[in-house]
């Protein structure tokens, strides 16, 4: 792909991210002008890197970093746009990026160590610093509906341990319905096949029907093949089991961060 056929393809992208380092469509976007006027001045400028999505990403981020003095203009159009930026504002600068490139432009890892020119240790440190301090800013109570003890206890752990409080752990349909309600909780986490032969999903959506403020939900199965019906609540945020426990916890703090924010904004 030529350098102008990737800027084309790309560039929607770029400013997202860019938009969301810097908490500004204008800010981001003076980013994203430096990138490119930068390769119509000298086109070998850009990294000798074969993914020329990467690339780009990596001059964005070093143009980024190397002009960066602290948060800029937190001019979100709606609440829930600013409240996310100030919440990435907190975080330290390059594991911002680490965060957003993983969580929202869905780079691998190999490929964010690429972009960030950091190694596997280091990028596991960033990733462990934004996942903490993203828990720090969104604690909040989390509804488990999960009918293997075992598997439970180790969700309620994994929650416990982000600085989450776990308002209840249930086992079918009915009972997710009268945690829900009991105690609502800012994020639930669901299995799909239930103890009594219910279904995960039923569950989820009577919750959003009966709640104009619907949370965020990660559905954790070994069924992903049930959500591909056209019929789930949205957004979706989805493990397969067998889990990695590192995995989920920094779902968690995604769900938290960017599910539902327009729904849950005052």
């Amino acid at each position: 792909m030529s350098i102008s056929a990737a800027i084309k393809t790309y560039l929607p992208f770029m400013r997202r991210y860019a938009r969301a380092l810097t908490g500004s469509q204008d800010s981001g976007d003076t980013y994203v002008s430096a990138v490119i006027e930068t390769l119509i001045a000298d086109p070998k400028s850009l990294p000798d890197i074969e993914d020329k999505r990467v690339a780009l990403y990596r001059m964005l981020s070093t143009i980024w970093s190397s002009a960066y003095v602290g948060p800029d203009d937190l001019a979100g159009s709606k609440t829930w746009e600013k409240t996310a930026a100030l919440r990435l504002a907190n975080l330290p600068p390059t594991a911002r990026q680490a965060f957003l490139l993983v969580a929202v432009e869905g780079f691998s890892r190999a490929e964010v160590s690429l972009i960030l020119e950091v190694d596997d240790a280091q990028l596991d440190s960033l990733i462990e610093t934004a996942t903490a301090d993203i828990a720090d800013q969104v604690a909040t109570d989390v509804l488990i509906i999960e009918d293997e003890p075992m598997i439970a206890m180790e969700i309620e752990q994994l929650v416990e341990a982000l600085g989450h409080r776990v308002s209840g752990v249930t086992r079918t349909h009915a009972e997710a319905i009268k945690g829900f309600n009991a105690n609502p909780p800012g994020l639930v986490l669901a299995d799909i096949r239930l103890a009594d032969g219910s279904s995960g999903i039923d569950a989820v959506n009577e919750i959003f029907a009966t709640t104009d403020t619907p949370p965020p939900v990660i559905f954790i199965t070994a069924y992903p093949e049930m959500l591909l019906t056209g019929e789930r609540p949205e957004p979706t945020f989805l493990v397969t089991k067998p889990f990695s426990p590192d995995m989920v916890k920094a779902l968690i703090s995604q769900a938290l961060f960017f599910g539902s924010q327009e729904a849950r904004a005052s």
